[in-house]
């Protein structure tokens, strides 16, 4: 069990103090960067929490999704846990440590929910003639399946190896899918609490590629045999009124923090802001086909990361404009700002369990910047990057500025052990277009990110998501993890110890958590609890989708890394 020390006490409170400055940070309401156990109590308005005895129980160490049967479409049943791996790339793993170690910090990763509102015209499910996996037929359910995340979260009872209270969250991009202010709001009240109708245009009926009668695309409700059908997609009545239906989320009962992503950025993920994009955002066309030729062609042109305006996408949709179905207009589509993104962040509405704009402050908002600092506890700091590029792009870098910034602030922390979080893992950081707001800065791609972080060994983790797959990489003196995304399968959220072990080392102690939704599903139970079960099984079952890749090896999963204490 972790000793209840100040560290363990500021876990336990929820206190954790943002700044968008260099490195000051403050407790929240206190305005003194040494504010006491008192202060820090009085202003969370928390008690501390004596940690509990560790426990596994909802992990993936207990049990995880596993397929049964055989045949095109499986279904989901328990399988046997991940056990957990020790590496020690970085360090030995010295005996005894577990019955030592004390913990200093104790979080969650969400990443990757894109919250999407599927009824858009901005979507471009039209790519699927392309591409089978262009299109995944459980998108429709991504709201009641993050507020499932965020009800198993909430049970844990702590850190599965040392018991110490879960003192935040973090979520490290891609929190929506097509940069909708209507997706905004959603995330937001998944995440701080609330009632969100997954309903956009048409408030009596759903508007969407799930009902066009198209063959390409799952239509649910129809008889149609169609492409997913084909390979044992069921056919179920009143899937459409569920998907839309009200979704309670209990919210998270723990602070928690925000990182932005690229697809939270740039229309699709990938289109810098434009007129165009909005005005069809907010319209009442929606293509939902086009030949499969020039699908194809449109995902080589997307692939390259050489229209970062998405001309060709564009032009194809007014070339097919024809073709297009008539939706209800909807305002709450329009694309949303960076200033627009952290303003909602800042809104008093959405602070949960808090702290206010969840690591945006007003200075993030006067300046428009995404990134920023914030205290973890005595002696760990918490770094979020903006890692997209607004020149358009999916892939990521950074750029001067920031990178500037980022030198101070781990200059500021020498003597703390700081954890690095963003949206892009170094392997796609290769976007080095300029900001159109900032033409005249220079961009930095992965390695000068990884070059800058061992330059300083007071880092001991660069956190982050983006490739929806499990992946963990030594660079040194520092550990990268990456963690699967919540829309595709296996949809895991990562709770990460961080431990001194009081031998000349620290660890870094992953453990993979499941939604809270049942592993077996039931196509008759279409209540919040049945479609969250349902997103789960659909993911596998999606077409084009690769299980097996995106869930990583044994080494990416469940795991103790271990560094040298510096």
């Amino acid at each position: 069990m972790a000793a209840l020390n100040r560290r363990n006490f500021l876990l336990a409170s929820g206190t954790t103090a943002v700044t968008a400055g260099l490195g000051i940070a403050l407790v929240p309401g206190s305005g003194d960067a040494k504010a006491s156990p008192a202060a820090a109590q009085s202003a969370t308005g928390r008690l501390p929490v004596v940690p509990a005895a560790p426990s596994t129980v909802g992990t993936t160490l207990r049990a995880v999704s596993a397929p049964r049967g055989s045949g095109s479409y499986r279904r989901l049943a328990d399988g046997p846990g991940w056990s957990r791996v020790t590496r020690t790339e970085l360090a030995p793993a010295r005996s005894g440590r577990a019955g030592r170690r004390t913990a200093l910090a104790c979080f969650v990763q969400f990443t990757d929910l894109h919250i999407t509102d599927v009824q858009s015209p901005l979507r471009t499910e039209f790519l699927r003639a392309g591409r089978t996996g262009g299109w995944r037929p459980q998108e429709a359910l991504t709201v009641a399946g993050a507020a499932a995340m965020v009800e198993r979260v909430n049970a844990l009872r702590g850190g599965p190896a040392t018991g110490s209270p879960i003192g935040f969250a973090m979520t490290t991009g891609d929190n929506t899918d097509n940069n909708s202010q209507l997706e905004l709001q959603w995330f937001l009240q998944v995440m701080s609490g609330g009632r969100i109708l997954p309903n956009s245009g048409d408030a009596s009926g759903y508007e969407g590629i799930q009902n066009s009668g198209l063959k390409l695309f799952w239509q649910p409700e129809s008889n149609l045999r169609d492409t997913d059908k084909q390979h044992g997609f069921p056919h179920l009545a009143g899937y459409l009124a569920a998907a839309t239906r009200e979704v309670v989320s209990p919210g998270l009962n723990m602070p928690w923090y925000s990182t932005v992503g690229n697809h939270d950025a740039l229309v699709s993920g990938a289109y810098a802001a434009g007129s165009f994009w909005h005005d069809l955002a907010v319209g009442s066309r929606k293509l939902q086909s086009i030949p499969a030729t020039e699908a194809e062609r449109l995902l080589k042109v997307i692939q390259t990361g050489k229209d970062p305006k998405g001309t060709a996408v564009r032009d194809a949709i007014k070339a097919y404009a024809s073709r297009a179905r008539s939706v209800t207009a909807d305002e709450r589509r329009a694309p949303f700002t960076p200033h627009g993104y952290l303003a909602a962040h800042l809104d008093p509405a959405y602070k949960g369990a808090g702290p206010v704009g969840h690591g945006y402050t007003q200075a993030n908002l006067d300046e428009d910047r995404l990134y920023y600092s914030f205290r973890i506890a005595d002696d760990v700091v918490g770094i979020s990057l903006d890692t997209t590029d607004r020149g358009g792009d999916y892939r990521g870098s950074v750029g001067a500025a920031q990178l500037r910034w980022l030198e101070r602030t781990l200059t500021a922390h020498a003597d703390e052990t700081v954890l690095v979080f963003s949206h892009h893992p170094s392997w796609a950081m290769t976007n080095l277009l300029r900001d159109p707001a900032r033409p005249d800065e220079v961009r930095y791609g992965g390695d000068k990110l990884v070059a800058t972080l061992r330059a300083h060994r007071n880092v001991a983790a660069w956190i982050n998501g983006h490739s929806h797959r499990n992946k963990i990489v030594a660079h040194g003196s520092f550990w990268e993890v990456s963690t699967a995304s919540h829309v595709d399968f296996p949809q895991l959220a990562r709770v990460i110890e961080l431990t001194d072990n009081h031998d000349g080392t620290i660890s870094l102690i992953a453990t993979l958590v499941e939604s809270a939704a049942p592993r077996r599903t039931d196509f008759a139970d279409l209540s919040q609890t049945g479609v969250a079960a349902l997103y789960r099984e659909f993911a596998f079952n999606a077409q084009g989708a690769k299980p097996a890749d995106l869930t990583g090896a044994a080494g990416d999963r469940n795991v103790e890394l271990l560094l040298k204490k510096r």
